[in-house]
């Protein structure tokens, strides 16, 4: 696991292997330009380096505004989407009206991507699944 660059709220790392996945690991609030500015930024890195699996870990990820929420759709599912992501994998947030949140937002996203989507509480299982190990 190799770490792409790191903020006090985020980091994102990639798994390399035959099946490559990126992990944002939320670990705290951002605000709104920085919680965009570092998703296009994964997303970015995610296309450059072929990623096939994605691991969101929201676990401690603060509050994400419904706006911001709309932009995470159409600005980042569905270009990787484009791009050829094949498994998504999600730790939910541990705030419930957050989780609740972002949920509907997976919900709406799962029937116009072609990537499947699965929630897990462990991050071990949920790496293994999104790089392909399963």
């Amino acid at each position: 696991m190799q770490t792409l660059f790191s903020f006090p709220f985020l980091t994102v790392y990639l798994h390399t292997g035959p099946f490559p996945a990126l992990e944002t690991h939320w670990r705290s609030f951002a605000t709104s330009t920085e919680f965009r500015d570092s998703i296009e930024q994964a997303v970015h890195l995610g296309i450059q380096h072929q990623v096939k699996g994605w691991i969101a870990d929201d676990r401690q990820l603060g509050a994400v505004r419904p706006r911001d929420l709309d932009w995470v759709y159409n600005d980042a599912l569905l270009p990787l989407d484009q791009a050829g992501l094949l498994r998504f994998a999600l730790l939910e947030s541990q705030d419930t009206l957050n989780r609740h949140t972002i949920a509907k937002v997976y919900t709406r996203a799962e029937p116009a991507v072609s990537f499947e989507i699965r929630t897990f509480q462990d991050i071990t299982l949920a790496r293994a699944w999104a790089k392909g190990i399963d």
